[in-house]
């Protein structure tokens, strides 16, 4: 861009004019660019060679300063809302609205790797910042900072042998996926040339082995690292909570679960799937050469600036080849603030009441995948104090806390759930953390340590509060023995919160959602909301999750009812006359506060009461 050239659509003068026809800039601020501009410019130059110095890319192309790179830099305040501040993006949106260019904010998820990357050289795209995203009739698509620079649409069009229609993007995320695409096919075609083999594979049904000569062996595999870290940067930046990798007859798919919800990202070559595995399987700690069992292990990641991840991953056997699912755990997610978990005010008090307690069991139940670690990691660290001696038995660990001592089940040193109980009451224990109660011996020795003056906490997989009962029962202990440990349940599942930047009101009738099976209190037409679809939830409507919770406090009487052998029904209604709220009702009432949306209350708490 050359924007030091009054008579360029992007100079300092133009841009600061439909920045202030906008509204969205004071002339004080104005005279403030201007003021700082020189001086800003040489500043951001600087910075940008040092950040390339430091990330080792002595070919990177420096892309010149702009007076927008220089006016996001001061963070002004918006003058339409001095609540925010005036970022890249909105600059961006107001100048292609003047130039009536369409402004389009890219989904990674959406963009066409290999159109991306296959149109245009990687140098060219870098230099003149342009990406192209998308074919329709004859038409090409492509999303740059300037539109305006007719020759280099030109040169794309002779290239594509297409016609070109520009849109507006901002810098830095041409930039951002310019790097991440390009830097990933790059090391994915190397890869498949590098591990190019016979397109006859069965995976682990039939083994089909062709030797290669010594010397075409590969000496490295640094595209397949280059590749790893290229999707879990990708990963990081898109918030997924799991990789994919998955085989198939003549491909490999890789996929990212982002708010619970599973999305296709990339198609790879079947050759360098093995590859992507073992990578991974190497920065694991898991037996490369084993690939008939299922493994487990996991990698802890520096993300820079002092933050860190850890991946857990799981391989397992499939009919086309070793499936391996990694799951992120960012510590900033998995232990929070117990008050910020989603309770209501008095749920929460219900909550502590029973987790204050010196001895006794709580369970945490639900599916998997609806936060149960997350609640018992943040109950511990809430429980944490120094005074205190916490110890957790999981398989496997799901985030390193040093405040806890955690110990790993380990079968093949006979480091199971009931062994291990055994032992750790000999460590001293205050609390006990049992990952899950799956069979009797681990529920006894559980149940042991509560009866000895433990407070022990398990989780179980049950659909609501009531039914830990029943589900205790049915692992073969007494009754006696839940009436004399059993102090609190918690039952809970996640919901999707409704996208905050492309909320929506709307009307609804009560008996409609009644039909529905959605009871509330009001009748006649209520006021919902939901999200149209936007570029940050990816069309969904939705953005993050939010939890929904059953708290149920075993009181004298519910003890009374578990030792008379009630069924579910009348604990659950016990529970509910003694002001438990059970998860349906407040899923209703986070869908009536605006937090979600009907559809997430019958998908979350289908079957509940």
């Amino acid at each position: 861009m050359k924007g030091n050239d009054s008579a360029s659509p992007v100079s300092a003068k133009n841009v600061c004019r439909i920045l202030l026809k906008k509204g969205l800039i004071t002339k004080a601020q104005v005279a403030e660019i201007f003021k700082k501009k020189d001086t800003l410019k040489k500043r951001l130059e600087q910075l940008q060679m040092i950040r390339d110095a430091s990330g080792g890319s002595s070919s990177r192309v420096l892309n010149p300063v702009t007076i927008i790179d220089i006016i996001s830099f001061l963070k002004l305040d918006r003058r339409d809302d001095p609540t925010r501040e005036l970022d890249e993006e909105t600059i961006f949106q107001a100048l292609a609205e003047e130039w009536r260019i369409n402004y389009k904010k890219i989904d990674p998820l959406k963009l066409d790797l290999k159109l991306a990357t296959t149109t245009i050289p990687r140098s060219f795209a870098m230099k003149h910042l342009v990406l192209p995203i998308a074919v329709q009739d004859g038409w090409l698509t492509v999303a740059t900072p300037n539109p305006h620079n007719i020759e280099v649409m030109e040169d794309i069009s002779r290239v594509s042998q297409l016609k070109v229609k520009p849109v507006v993007s901002s810098k830095s995320d041409i930039i951002k996926l310019i790097d991440e695409f390009y830097g990933f096919r790059r090391s994915i075609a190397a890869a498949e040339e590098q591990f190019s083999g016979p397109a006859i594979d069965l995976g682990n049904l039939e083994q089909y082995v062709k030797l290669r000569k010594a010397r075409d062996l590969p000496s490295d595999d640094r595209h397949i690292v280059n590749a790893v870290e290229h999707l879990f940067n990708y990963a990081f930046d898109q918030r997924a909570s799991d990789i994919h990798i998955e085989p198939k007859r003549n491909t490999s798919v890789v996929r990212l679960r982002i708010d619970g919800i599973l999305h296709s990202i990339y198609e790879l070559p079947k050759s360098v799937h093995g590859a992507l595995v073992s990578r991974v399987k190497a920065l694991s700690g898991l037996d490369m050469a084993e690939k008939r069992r299922p493994q487990d292990g996991r990698i802890k990641i520096d993300r820079g600036q002092g933050v860190e991840a850890e991946i857990r991953v799981s391989t397992i056997p499939t009919a086309f080849g070793e499936k391996g699912v990694l799951r992120i755990l960012d510590p900033d997610i998995l232990i929070q603030d117990v008050g910020q978990l989603g309770m209501t005010s008095m749920d929460l008090v219900r909550y502590q009441q029973f987790i204050n307690l010196p001895h006794g069991l709580v369970l945490v139940c639900g599916p998997t995948g609806s936060g149960k670690s997350t609640t018992l990691y943040s109950t511990l660290r809430y429980l944490s104090n120094g005074e205190n001696n916490i110890t957790t038995v999981e398989d496997p660990i799901e985030m390193v806390y040093e405040d806890f001592n955690q110990i790993a089940v380990q079968p093949a040193v006979g480091i199971t759930f009931a062994s291990i109980l055994r032992n750790i009451l000999r460590q001293d224990p205050d609390i006990i953390m049992v990952g899950e109660m799956r069979d009797l011996e681990t529920a006894q020795n559980a149940i042991q340590a509560a009866l000895t003056g433990h407070l022990v906490l398990s989780t179980l997989h049950t659909n609501d509060a009531a039914l830990a009962v029943t589900r205790l029962v049915d692992l073969g202990l007494p009754r006696f023995l839940i009436h004399a440990t059993l102090t609190g349940v918690l039952a809970q599942r996640l919901l999707r919160k409704i996208c905050t930047h492309c909320c929506e009101a709307f009307e609804i009738g009560t008996d409609e959602l009644l039909a529905l099976g959605i009871e509330t209190q009001n009748t006649g037409i209520i006021e919902l909301k939901r999200g149209r679809g936007c570029i940050r939830c990816r069309g969904t409507g939705y953005l993050g999750r939010i939890g929904i919770f059953e708290v149920l406090a075993v009181t004298d009487s519910i003890r009374d009812l578990v030792a008379q052998e009630a069924g579910v029904d009348m604990i659950r209604q016990a529970a509910c006359t003694e002001g438990m709220v059970t998860l349906r009702d407040n899923a209703i009432k986070k869908m009536l506060d605006g937090e979600t949306t009907y559809q997430e209350v019958i998908r979350a708490t289908w079957g509940q009461i």
